[in-house]
């Protein structure tokens, strides 16, 4: 192990301080009355000792104030660090300059800790990395096999069924493992990660164009208004919460429907909503839209996996914002997302 160099203590510093702060106090003090009284000829009376004595507390004071500063600015900085830790930095690092052992030692126990918490993520995203790609390289297998099934013109009508089947759930076991991997990387992450200012309302449309396979089939139209905003976030997250309330309002909504897709800013947040023409969700069911493997389809025959508002919710949460869902009396349900915006 490294060995480190020793500095003096906390306790010694402000002693040392102490210390001179009272000697040139009481210098000061004594050097003022001996001038007085010796070049002035003048008694040294109670009041003028009283103002003698002012004059030196506000000198110690002066003098305190400019050692608290050189003090607190390595607290200061220790304070700025932290903050971008908490933003999700954990590349921050403070270089140990200080003398005084316990700040060197803070500093080094935080080095430490970025450090640990760097290393953390990335073993994270290489996990997830690897393991999707374990999962997925077999689906990907049988996905492409059955594509060549069925441009073959030779196969049977039952063969070509059986052959989209087959196509059909590979897409949705392949959403389910990428699904279940982005949940569980997240699910217990209270830092947002990543963040970097970006064009809220050009993420959107890149998810409405992300869709166009979907709206195409089913000749949904859309209404969209949407304020320009930047936001300072994590990016490749909030874009799964576009994608899947945007992909819910086609799904759900009936075909040539309409949906409608608000963003504004706020004071100090930004809204965003989307709503579609479809028959809504029974407000029993509303409060378990956003469990886990939840889809008011009890049937399970459609293509989603439960796990959509799940995500949409958990990645909300970690920007501290809010989602809702309620059902509109002309019909069609409206989901609702309230970001903060930093100051």
């Amino acid at each position: 192990m490294k060995k480190r160099k020793r500095g003096f203590t906390l306790r010694l510093f402000f002693t040392i301080v102490i210390l001179i702060e009272f000697t040139i106090v009481l210098l000061v003090s004594n050097g003022l009355i001996v001038l007085i009284d010796h070049f002035l000829g003048l008694p040294v009376e109670i009041p003028l000792a009283l103002w003698v004595v002012i004059l030196s507390m506000v000198l110690g004071t002066t003098i305190n104030a400019i050692f608290s500063k050189q003090f607190l600015s390595p607290i200061t900085r220790l304070s700025r660090a932290m903050s971008n830790v908490a933003e999700g930095d954990f590349s921050t690092r403070l270089e140990i300059t200080n003398p005084i052992t316990e700040l060197r030692e803070t500093y080094d126990h935080f080095n430490i800790m970025t450090q640990e918490l760097a290393s953390t993520e990335v073993l994270q995203t290489d996990f997830v990395s690897n393991v999707s790609h374990e999962f997925k390289t077999p689906i990907n297998a049988i996905e492409g096999y059955a594509m060549l099934l069925q441009g073959d013109p030779n196969i049977s009508k039952e063969q070509a069924e059986y052959t989209e089947k087959i196509l059909f759930n590979t897409k949705r076991l392949s959403d389910l493992v990428g699904n279940i991997l982005l949940l569980s990387k997240i699910e217990n992450q209270t830092i947002q990660t990543k963040k970097e200012v970006f064009r809220l309302d050009e993420q959107i449309r890149q998810a409405i164009v992300m869709l166009e396979p979907k709206w195409t089939e089913r000749e949904t139209e859309f209404d969209v208004n949407m304020e320009k905003v930047s936001y300072r976030g994590n990016e490749g997250l909030l874009l799964h919460v576009w994608v899947n309330l945007i992909g819910n309002a086609i799904k759900f909504g009936p075909p040539n429907g309409t949906v409608q897709i608000r963003l504004k800013s706020l004071d100090h947040s930004i809204s965003f909503m989307v709503q579609d023409e479809g028959t809504g969700i029974d407000e029993a069911l509303q409060k378990r839209v956003f469990d886990k493997f939840y889809q008011t389809d009890s049937s399970h025959e459609g293509e989603g996996n439960g796990l959509g508002l799940a995500l949409a919710k958990r990645i909300v949460d970690i920007n501290q914002g809010s989602i809702g869902v309620q059902n509109m009396a002309e019909g069609g349900c409206r989901f609702t997302v309230v970001l903060p915006l930093e100051s």
